[in-house]
């Protein structure tokens, strides 16, 4: 079974290929505007550099969030887009559960933290149980303070937030804070693929037409609607 997966939940995105449990290829992309002038470019480069076309490609998997509102909407919508082009399947996978996944079989628990604006932050605490990743907290957005107060054992940070608020998070934690490398401190694609692979075994299947972001929270423009 092949698998493409798009990751587009912040700045830094990416594409992968997996052929059952093999990578077979991997291109991250660094747009801080918008994922819609690249993606579908980076999709192709990808597959070329797998040796593979589109017609081989058996199911895709997208990074459904929290994360970025409109990286989010692009990488769904070119999900979508590929999956009513092609006829193939689709499967989703949470993008906090993916980056958790950049750090398996780790011995303490891990927190990956995105940045939500509005002095708060996307976040979960993760740890590890035999043979995969069992949620400590559930997927939310928090006032990065209210997050810390969750936290009392040795903990590895990982995500755009964790370096935003580095300061608050080692001031309060002293040596409990641990903060992962910079090449797995951004989401990856990869581990969307592994993810979504082991769905797609599972035939864990979502249906395009209902599938939706994952925002956790209204964007400014439905708050703006409410209000009016």
């Amino acid at each position: 079974m092949r698998l493409l997966a798009i990751e587009t939940s912040t700045t830094l995105g990416g594409v992968a290929i997996m052929d059952d449990d093999a990578l077979l290829a991997e291109s991250r992309i660094n747009v801080k505007v918008t994922h819609s002038e690249r993606i579908m470019s980076e999709i192709d480069h990808t597959l070329k550099m797998a040796g593979l076309t589109m017609d081989d490609i058996d199911v895709f998997a997208v990074a459904i969030g929290p994360g970025s509102f409109t990286g989010l909407r692009v990488g769904l919508s070119t999900a979508k887009g590929l999956v009513y082009a092609t006829g193939k399947k689709l499967v989703s996978v949470p993008t906090l559960e993916a980056l958790a996944w950049s750090l398996p079989y780790s011995r303490y628990q891990v927190c990956p933290v995105l940045d939500a604006r509005k002095k708060e932050v996307y976040a979960a605490i993760f740890k590890w149980s035999d043979n995969g990743f069992v949620r400590a907290t559930d997927e939310c957005p928090i006032k990065i303070d209210t997050l810390l107060s969750l936290i009392n054992e040795p903990t590895v940070f990982l995500g755009e937030g964790a370096l935003i608020y580095k300061d608050s998070i080692e001031k309060r934690l002293l040596n409990n804070a641990i903060f992962a490398q910079p090449h797995i401190m951004v989401p990856s694609s990869s581990n969307v693929a592994y993810l979504g692979m082991i769905k797609a075994k599972k035939r864990e299947y979502e249906n395009p037409i209902k599938l939706v972001p994952r925002y956790l929270r209204k964007s400014e423009a439905e708050i703006k609607q409410t209000a009016e």
